[in-house]
């Protein structure tokens, strides 16, 4: 092996291809599964905490027929609030995008200002911001994301499927990057 990148041949990068590979199929799902229980301390003011709340959309999107991409979207679409509670779409879609559609990267990156529809206002911004997206082709993704898995998912009294029982979804949605 190189010590210095500069000095990399193709077998060198033939074999950090294929560890790179192999971790992304074996380690890099176990690591999202890890950080999502690390939401569960969040409780951030809400009536569920962010791990039951992450649990509860998943759970509302896989009973909604959504497909394995739409599952672990929004299971995952509040995972970067273990980093950042303001900018926790974008790290939550960045982390998604190399594994999904394009229109559930645009749906996980910009579903707060979705949101703001039932909250902004009290917060001295503009409701209405998801009107600027309306003519974008992922929109329609977007508020049923929102409007049907993330806005209602809030209940801690409310069965949700265990993250568990995600494990699968999780595990071929990051195994197989798209890009």
């Amino acid at each position: 092996m190189f010590v210095d990148m500069r000095q990399g041949t193709q077998e060198h990068w033939k074999v950090i291809g294929d560890e790179h590979r192999r971790h992304q199929q074996s380690t890099a799902p176990m690591q999202i599964m890890d950080t999502l229980r690390r939401l569960e301390p969040l409780q951030l003011g809400f009536a569920a905490n962010q791990l039951t709340h992450s649990l509860m959309a998943g759970t509302l999107a896989r009973r909604d027929g959504a497909t394995d991409e739409e599952v672990v979207a929004a299971l995952c679409h509040d995972i970067g609030k273990v980093l950042s509670i303001p900018n926790h779409g974008p790290i939550a879609a960045e982390m998604l995008k190399p594994y999904v559609r394009e229109d559930i990267y645009q749906a996980i990156y910009w579903h707060q200002d979705f949101q703001g529809a039932y909250y902004y206002e009290f917060m001295g911004k503009p409701g209405d911001l998801r009107e600027n997206f309306r003519k974008e082709g992922w929109f329609e993704f977007a508020e049923k994301l929102v409007d049907r898995w993330d806005a209602p998912a809030f209940d801690p009294s409310f069965e949700v499927d265990p993250l568990e029982s995600f494990e699968d979804q999780v595990v071929r949605v990051f195994s197989r990057p798209k890009r």
